[in-house]
């Protein structure tokens, strides 16, 4: 996100065009997560994640090479196919060694990683972005990538996780996707992706142009955003483990909260920098009881569900960062972006709200039946 303007410059686009390569990406997840878990399944686990890691490396070094937009974009939705797979199945396992009363805390430890990064990559690759040129990011990411794959290639043992070979399996799988609650739950998780990413895909230029921050203060301001993130998605597990329903509640609502306000402080880096950090911690609050309500809905056959949840999780992305550039391509202003991003997380909250609802209906109409 904070190589945005530095990318558009080079390449010579607007910043909401720049912002479509978040789109790219998230559309890459999509489509990538139900075909790499449908047609891996009797690709034994090591060797598919090193598979998966594989293509990661590739699409950044096709990033690095890109000479023009649309070869960056295409680059893009190379590297996405391998995001879904990996963390859809990297959740069922995570919440299958533990007690039940612990299975969104342990899919909160499998997505640490991502919040981890977040306080450390994300910032260094913006701050690599405007001293050495984006290019370099990519070259960087794509090393870490391929050092990724020797340590999949030497520490995951054989014969661990091994997939099923039941064609019924898959049958199974893609039954649960017409499930009206599975539904439901991946219609909420695109919701409240959308309204984290209608904004932060445009942190950078909000933070230069809004707020007149410098580069290093843009850097310090995704650790923070970071750390945020990672503080978030703890506490998500946590809550999530207790009631997961009450705890998207919270988080939905504060979410909306925490982006009125941000509109209003854009200007002022203290206040700003305060809220960054609180819209944070929501954002990735949301993750842990989102994950656990779609493999909750799904939980005869997750597999699939869990990987198209991350797929949703990046539509999301995607529909966000249209619809903040949409706002901005408006000329309506920054301001209007955060409000356009509170709007979603409001239509979030409503969902949960109605599904809440119809659910009690659902478990009070049940004992009249019997």
């Amino acid at each position: 996100m904070g190589m945005l303007p530095v990318i558009a410059e080079d390449l010579g686009v607007s910043i909401p065009a720049a912002g479509l390569l978040v789109s790219a990406y998230a559309f890459g997840v999509l489509v990538g997560a139900p075909v790499m878990t449908l047609t891996t399944g009797r690709v034994p686990r090591r060797t598919l994640l090193v598979g998966l890691m594989g293509i990661f490396t590739l699409g950044n070094l096709l990033s690095a090479l890109a000479p023009e937009y649309w070869t960056l974009m295409a680059a893009r939705v190379v590297t996405s196919f391998n995001h879904g797979a990996f963390f859809g199945v990297g959740a069922i396992v995570a919440a299958s060694v533990v007690a039940p009363n612990r299975r969104a805390g342990a899919v909160a430890a499998m997505f640490m990683g991502l919040t981890v990064a977040n306080i450390t990559g994300v910032p260094l690759a913006s701050w690599a972005g405007e001293s050495l040129g984006w290019r370099a990011s990519f070259w960087g990411i794509a090393g870490l990538g391929a050092l990724a794959m020797v340590a999949l290639r030497l520490t995951l043992p054989h014969g661990q996780v091994e997939p099923s070979s039941d064609s019924g399996a898959m049958k199974a799988e893609l039954a649960v996707l017409r499930r009206g609650p599975v539904l439901a739950a991946l219609a909420l998780t695109v919701i409240g992706s959308s309204a984290m990413f209608t904004v932060f895909t445009y942190i950078a230029p909000i933070l230069k142009e809004q707020t007149l921050a410098s580069a290093g203060f843009v850097t310090a301001m995704l650790m923070t955003y970071g750390l945020g993130l990672t503080i978030g998605n703890w506490l998500g597990g946590r809550f999530a483990d207790r009631s997961v329903d009450r705890t998207l509640i919270v988080t939905l609502a504060g979410l909306a909260t925490l982006l009125v306000v941000f509109a209003g402080v854009m200007p002022w880096q203290a206040p700003a920098a305060v809220v960054i950090f609180l819209w944070g911690v929501a954002s990735f609050a949301l993750v842990p009881p989102l994950q656990m309500r779609v493999m909750t809905a799904a939980s005869d056959a997750p597999n699939l569900a869990s990987a198209m949840n991350i797929g949703a999780f990046n539509l999301g992305n995607a529909i966000g960062a249209a619809l903040g550039g949409a706002v901005i391509g408006l000329n309506l202003g920054y301001p209007a972006v955060a409000l356009a991003g509170a709007a979603m997380a409001g239509a979030g909250l409503i969902l949960v709200l109605l599904l809440v609802r119809r659910e009690a209906r659902v478990v009070t109409a049940l004992p009249a039946r019997c």
